[in-house]
């Protein structure tokens, strides 16, 4: 939301409850009058005259905050000691502020501190709709029509910037905590409390004293962060409490370079184990989310990447139902070089260039990013024609089932019947009908996990690593031939 378009400012998500929001205030104020006082031939691209008014007002309106004549004040004092008088554009400017405190609401722009920007009116005094976002300031409170505007204006910076935004989950999408009694004997073993003690900042593995927790970082993070903040405005957003999300911020960015006061958590979402983009400041339709969880975001389907889980530690596996031995009892990890990180960092670039192609005649403004994402997970199975067989239950419609849904999504044309055209048969066991005539007429024959893979990898994974069980001996062993392709 800076004033001056060409010139980089505060805005209210680089705002920490320990800064003076005044100071910050007195910075667009700075910029704005450097914006009026700019020469008329204006660069392409520059806003107009009425844009830069409303960005104007905004200030004006957030500095009259309880004590807007706070600024009039100041300018007086600060020339009563230098001896000199106020410059037209100050008294202009603290005329403004005045003004601002008599103008009549509703409806009011947002609180600060409990009083309107714009009237100075107590929140108390009256029902007002709007949503808190204390993860920018704990007091700051946006109406409805003031959080409309600016998302629209901070759009138009990110597009000028030709970023688009992305909201990252925490557990199990870039980490995975333990607590510390919940440590497995084979762990203790292992000695991976005492690894995690050491907190080389150049590590993975760190313990949250004040938390009695361990956190692994999910391989390949700080490259992905790296990478990913030259394409988006990222955000973290989980469903933990501030305390945890705030140390977690910490050891995936210790220089503060790509979140900032950006960190949102379970106190600040308005809907109960809901997560919603009402509290980000940019608009759904350049907003792209990562998280291991669907359900949390059902209003936001659209704009999700679905995460494999990461279950590092034996009581994450456990939680989930797995009773394997988990990557820390085995001394293992996902590889850098091709885990889920690293594949879904691949697939965001594609998402971005495709955004902001410059071969597309559509404005950058009137682009979705949501179609762009729909658009590329459809590539996924496209040319698959695939039949279930016994894949669920008898008594319901396949079509409304999670995994027709997911083929479709994925690009894949589902059918209920086999026929030439039928590529894969998706089986959990060989005996069925059509799992039979897939070996005969040679066509793929897989398990419901290849869909689940396909859709995790963004990339058709190979038929021979998802076989089915039940195969005879010497029919398990032939190979697919290789004209069984999808066209």
């Amino acid at each position: 939301m800076s004033v001056a378009a060409e010139s980089p400012s505060p805005s209210l998500s680089s705002l920490s409850e320990d800064e003076d929001f005044a100071d910050i205030l007195d910075a667009e104020l700075e910029l704005a009058s450097a914006a009026d006082s700019a020469s008329p031939g204006e660069p392409p691209g520059s806003p107009s005259d009425e844009e830069e008014e409303e960005e104007e007002d905004l200030v004006v309106e957030l500095d009259a905050v309880g004590q807007g004549s706070n600024k009039r004040r100041r300018l007086e004092e600060h020339h009563q000691d230098q001896g000199t008088a106020t410059r037209p554009e100050e008294d202009a400017i603290a005329g403004s502020v005045k003004d601002a405190q008599i103008k009549i609401c509703p409806p009011h722009p947002g609180f600060f501190g409990g009083l309107c920007f714009r009237c100075g009116k107590s929140q108390d005094e009256e029902d007002v709709p709007g949503i808190a976002f204390g993860y920018i300031h704990k007091v700051l409170r946006l109406g409805t029509s003031e959080m409309d505007r600016l998302r629209g204006s901070e759009v138009k910076n990110l597009l000028r910037e030709r970023k688009l935004v992305l909201i990252l989950d925490l557990d199990h999408t870039l980490i995975n905590s333990t607590r510390l009694h919940d440590i497995s004997s084979a762990e203790m073993d292992l000695g991976i409390q005492s690894a995690a003690s050491k907190n080389d900042p150049d590590g993975s593995l760190f313990t949250l004293q004040g938390m009695h927790m361990l956190t692994k970082l999910r391989p390949f993070v700080r490259k992905f962060l790296e990478e990913a903040s030259s394409m988006f405005e990222m955000y973290i957003y989980t469903m933990g409490d501030k305390a945890y999300a705030v140390e977690i911020a910490k050891l995936l960015d210790p220089g503060n370079v790509y979140f900032d006061s950006k960190v949102i958590s379970n106190a600040d979402c308005t809907q109960r184990h809901q997560k919603g983009l009402d509290v980000v400041l940019g608009a759904d339709s350049v907003a792209v989310i990562l998280d291991d969880t669907e359900y949390v975001w059902q209003k936001h389907k659209e704009n999700l990447i679905l995460m494999e889980r990461y279950h590092y530690f034996a009581a994450s596996c456990r939680q989930f139902g797995f009773s394997n031995q988990s990557l820390s009892e085995m001394m293992q990890d996902e590889r850098e070089s091709d885990g889920a990180l690293a594949t879904i960092l691949n697939v965001l670039k594609r998402i971005h260039t495709i955004f902001f192609d410059s071969g597309v005649e559509t404005a950058l403004s009137s682009r979705d990013v949501r179609q762009v994402i729909k658009r590329v997970r459809q590539e996924v199975l496209q040319g698959c024609k695939l039949v279930f067989s016994r894949v669920f239950p008898s008594d319901c419609h396949p079509q409304d089932q999670i995994m027709w849904k997911m083929a479709e999504q994925l690009g894949a044309v589902c059918c209920s019947e086999v026929d030439p055209s039928v590529t894969h048969v998706v089986a959990v066991h060989a005996g069925t009908e059509k799992a039979r005539w897939a070996a005969v007429n040679k066509k793929f024959l897989l398990h419901p996990r290849w869909i689940e893979a396909c859709n995790y990898r963004w990339h058709r994974q190979p038929e021979e690593d998802f076989p089915v069980p039940g195969l005879k001996e010497d029919k398990g062993k032939e190979k697919v031939t290789e004209d069984a392709t999808c066209n």
